[in-house]
């Protein structure tokens, strides 16, 4: 569904000592039966219970009594700053999801015993919101967030949630700190819901007890001077993920053992990890952001390639959106200025050996990454095996293909150009 489509009565605010609760939203039908309702099985009787969703009718908002003064724009540091509220929704075994609330930003007291803090029960999720030059403030394509969070959540015994629900109160959130979105261009305010087990029991079990939460954060520009690509260390010694592991999903033990291989890969002159699998070396992601390579075959015909979703690659929203407008241009559904004519899109594997005999032929054309916060990073190196393999990139640091993907990417984002896949905050 087109989540563009979904409107909300706005919230009326009492006094800011005062929390108040919002009852105009009712649940859509959309959905499958297990984002609606949580179904619960009793281990004894073997009864099912069923169990409250998230219901934004019950949200109530309390404001904060110190709202922090705005850093300027240009001072902004990734993931250093954050609003003055907070989105926290508490869920238990026996009751399901509690009422969601609004409330100043604050600390989360957990006990030690916590499962979070001994078996990493942990996800997360990254989107932003942006102001457009009317004033409009979207979310890009939040449906998939949504989606990738719920498979998180089901992969670590994590309770699911209805995802339209959520978007209902995260969107009142950025609706209360809206301020706190920047006004210049390339700015947005990151958005980061997460989920954690809470219950305070010793033992590798389904948690018991839950908290999902959001907090935003006010972001600038990845590249506030112009694009500046990145040297990957092509990594041998680590690997990333696995088949039947957890690479597929947004998970926070997914993040924590690539600090290691980061720091190593800086020590050698390069910025990044490029993550390689097996005696092959298959090309998996770039750090933490998803992998493009594009090569002109033989006859010519450019080839823009990404690893297949395997199991091991997560399925990146950027990932899915560059996929979409090169397959939309190739259709002839929307052309794109700058692209070839002529262009083959590739969801298969690509090993190092592919990458070198491409490079050496002159048949590479360019390499980058896809994610949330920079969108697109060119690539101009790969160290591998004690040399580097050059990757072109053009005069501002952006290949051929990149390039345009890019701009249009941009241009939705920021509301510059119209598409369906924002969806509308507040305007």
């Amino acid at each position: 569904m087109s989540f563009a489509r979904l409107r909300s009565t706005p919230l009326r605010f009492a006094r800011p000592t005062q929390s108040v609760t919002r009852s105009s939203w009712r649940p859509t039908a959309t959905g499958s039966r297990n984002m609606s309702q949580n179904i619960n099985r009793d281990s004894t009787t073997e009864k099912a219970a069923v169990s409250l969703d998230i219901e934004p009718s019950r949200l109530t908002v309390t404001k904060t009594m110190s709202p922090k003064e705005l850093p300027p724009s240009k001072s902004l540091l990734f993931g250093r700053t954050f609003s003055d509220h907070m989105l926290r929704i508490r869920w238990t075994e026996a009751t399901g999801w509690e009422a969601p609330s609004i409330e100043p930003f604050g600390t989360i007291n957990l006990s030690p015993s916590a499962t979070v803090l001994h078996y990493a029960q942990s996800l997360f999720e990254g989107m932003k919101a942006y102001r457009h030059e009317d004033g409009t403030v979207t979310m890009f394509r939040p449906d998939m967030n949504m989606k990738r969070m719920n498979t998180s959540a089901q992969r670590l015994a994590l309770p699911a949630f209805d995802g339209n629900a959520l978007l209902e109160c995260i969107k009142e959130l950025i609706s209360l700190d809206r301020q706190w979105i920047p006004k210049e261009s390339g700015h947005s305010l990151y958005i980061r819901p997460t989920l954690i087990g809470t219950n305070g029991t010793l033992g590798v079990a389904p948690p018991s007890e839950a908290l999902l939460f959001v907090i935003t954060s006010p972001v600038g520009p990845y590249y506030p001077r112009g694009f500046k690509p990145v040297p990957l260390h092509g990594t041998t010694e680590y690997i990333r993920a696995a088949p039947g592991g957890t690479g597929a999903y947004k998970l926070a033990a997914n993040y924590a053992p690539g600090v290691v291989a980061q720091k190593s890969a800086a020590q050698q002159g390069y910025a990044q990890n490029l993550w390689l699998h097996g005696p092959e070396h298959w090309l998996t992601e770039v750090g933490t952001m998803n992998l493009f390579a594009v090569i002109k075959d033989k006859d010519g015909i450019t080839e823009l390639i990404t690893p297949p979703l395997d199991g091991m690659i997560l399925p990146g929203v950027t990932r899915d959106s560059v996929l979409a407008l090169a397959r939309n241009h190739v259709s002839g559904v929307k052309r794109l200025g700058g692209l070839p004519d002529a262009i083959k899109v590739s969801e298969r594997p690509i090993n190092m050996g592919e990458i070198i005999q491409s490079s050496k032929e002159g048949r590479l054309v360019e390499l980058f990454g896809t994610g949330t916060a920079a969108v697109v990073t060119p690539v101009d190196r790969i160290g591998y095996k004690g040399g580097d393999v050059m990757i072109p990139t053009g005069v501002d640091g952006m290949g051929p293909v990149s390039k345009p993907l890019w701009k249009e990417l941009v241009g939705i984002q920021t509301g510059a150009i119209k598409s369906d896949w924002n969806y509308v905050v507040a305007q």
